[in-house]
């Protein structure tokens, strides 16, 4: 076999081993039938949230979810990573400090300081870099199992206890909108504070239709305003659709599939694509998309402050 794999190409050993995966997957489907669909099986159960804690006020459902704990979590979590580190500045940073240097680097200069300029750069650096150490610290717990989930129990000596599962709060639109409300008031408020609101409003023209008619300069205008309120739908979208869509993939993938459509052995065959998605998402998309809200929120702030359109 040894002598055999040696005089195979790379390419060929590829195309082999594939071929082998999926014959023994073939095969099994052969073996294990499919036992008909699962009809019991809610995929979309898992991103329910029911109130654990009922808390209203005045109307006002302020209850606690499991999305309200990953925002706790990704809170503290931000807060001691960012305070532990900073009480424990070494001259030779360990692997730790050199990873959170990096970050803190890429969010002052690529992404605060390549999109605002000197004072309002130092004004707005600690708001940016909170922004995406907090996303992207709640995107990544929410790859690690945690014992969440509600609707599924694990008995442990007669006592029943959530059963472990992975959630995002990113993955709930309500998250991102608010994030994006913060951000869109935020540099609408700080244009006005450096122009005035007459002088914030105008520009939203660009320079170069001084000789262009009212109604043209109106239509302009108009589709600047709208461009501005795309922009609540588009920032968080974006980090709402990211995050589910890869929950959903690792569900689907994870068993989930194999579950819904009563193929046991369609399993073999779709657990090492959920191994696949899963470093992809823990390893790219996860801090990916932190990086994407953060710069954005940087550039509409830079934009809203800057001397022409």
């Amino acid at each position: 076999m040894a002598a055999f794999l040696s005089r195979v190409s790379t390419k060929q050993k590829v195309l082999l081993g594939v071929g082998i995966y999926l014959g023994v997957t073939i095969a099994l489907l052969l073996l294990f039938p499919s036992e008909g669909k699962n009809d019991h099986f809610k995929p979309q159960n898992e991103f329910k949230l029911e109130p654990w804690i009922p808390i209203h006020i005045g109307g006002v459902d302020l209850s606690i979810t499991k999305a309200v704990v990953y925002l706790i979590l990704a809170s503290a979590l931000t807060i001691w990573v960012m305070t532990y580190i900073a009480g424990r500045m070494k001259a030779k940073p360990n692997r730790v400090q050199t990873a959170v240097e990096v970050a803190y680097d890429l969010t002052k200069n690529n992404i605060t300081g390549a999109n605002l300029h000197g004072s309002e750069a130092i004004r707005w650096f600690p708001f940016i870099a909170t922004l995406f150490f907090f996303i992207a610290f709640s995107n990544l717990i929410g790859y690690i199992p945690l014992p969440t989930n509600t609707e599924e129990t694990i008995s442990i000596f007669g006592l029943e206890f959530p059963a472990f599962a992975i959630y995002a709060a990113t993955a709930n639109i309500s998250f991102p909108l608010v994030l994006t409300l913060v951000v869109w008031i935020s540099y609408h408020v700080e244009g006005i504070r450096a122009k005035g609101v007459f002088g914030y409003l105008k520009s939203f023209l660009p320079a170069g239709l001084e000789d262009m008619n009212p109604i043209g300069k109106g239509l302009i205008f108009g589709i600047e305003v709208l461009s501005h309120f795309m922009r609540l739908v588009s920032l968080s979208v974006r980090l709402f659709a990211n995050i589910l869509a890869g929950h959903l993939l690792l569900l689907f993938m994870g068993g989930g599939l194999a579950v819904l459509l009563g193929l046991a052995a369609l399993g073999a065959l779709t657990f090492p694509l959920a191994f696949v998605f899963f470093v992809l998402e823990v390893g790219l998309i996860a801090t990916l998309q932190a990086f994407i809200f953060a710069t954005l929120s940087a550039i509409y702030i830079g934009g809203a402050v800057a001397e022409s359109h």
